[in-house]
């Protein structure tokens, strides 16, 4: 995991009105917290977030060394903990930075890539995959972009189990659920139809009613 700058200055304004200020100027309002910060009022350059998040890998956790300017200057080490953007015109609306000690193990959420194509769907079956990514604890310089997964010899009906993965070391599972991580299902059926009342069925029941209705009228007339 790559450890990237990323300039921020501490801001004094708060409330909407000040924040569009912002975005006026080029800069996002932004936030620093952790379990052992006070939060911190930041501010950051549009270009150098967009610069920051094109280094990093798709869907993978973003770690920065924040330099922070006011006056004097000093570095926290945080993580890209949640982007709002706008519905429409996807321009980013504020930043948070969980701050974090490069010493102690965190939980990070790791995308699930797959490689090969299975002989199952090669035979017609379906791949399903069911957790697009997963949990794990680690140190911030050993998350890994991503936890590639072999699939090439699955057959109809196999699958891919969370403990199955080989964890490199200092990866950890936070949980010990062995939860399904894809499988390959068989292909769907096709609906069969009801079955039809063969012909000759019908007729026997038709004759069978004729003959109830004469044995009713020959016994009205005796």
């Amino acid at each position: 995991m790559e450890l990237i700058d990323l300039k921020t200055t501490i801001r004094t304004t708060r409330g909407n009105g000040a924040a569009r200020d912002l975005r006026r100027k080029g800069q996002i309002p932004a936030v620093l917290y952790g379990p052992e910060t006070e939060p911190v009022l930041l501010s950051v350059n549009t270009r150098e977030l967009e610069r920051v998040l094109k280094k990093s890998a798709a869907g993978a956790e973003v770690l920065v060394n924040l330099t922070i300017q006011n006056g004097q200057t000093t570095n926290r080490t945080a993580m890209i903990r949640e982007m709002q953007t706008h519905p429409v015109s996807r321009q980013f609306l504020h930043v948070d930075f969980y701050e974090i000690s490069m010493d102690r193990k965190i939980r990070v959420g790791v995308p699930i890539v797959t490689k090969g194509k299975s002989k199952g769907v090669e035979m017609g079956g379906i791949l399903q995959i069911v957790r697009r990514e997963i949990e794990l604890l680690c140190l911030p310089m050993d998350i890994p972009d991503s936890i590639q997964l072999d699939i090439t010899d699955l057959e109809i009906g196999d699958a891919i189990h969370v403990q199955d993965i080989p964890l490199k070391e200092g990866l950890e599972l936070p949980e010990e659920v062995n939860f399904t991580i894809l499988t390959v299902a068989s292909p769907m059926k096709e609906e069969v139809p009801a079955e039809e009342v063969e012909e000759g069925e019908e007729v026997e029941g038709e004759e069978a009613g004729k003959e109830e209705e004469a044995e009713s009228e020959d016994g009205e007339k005796e």
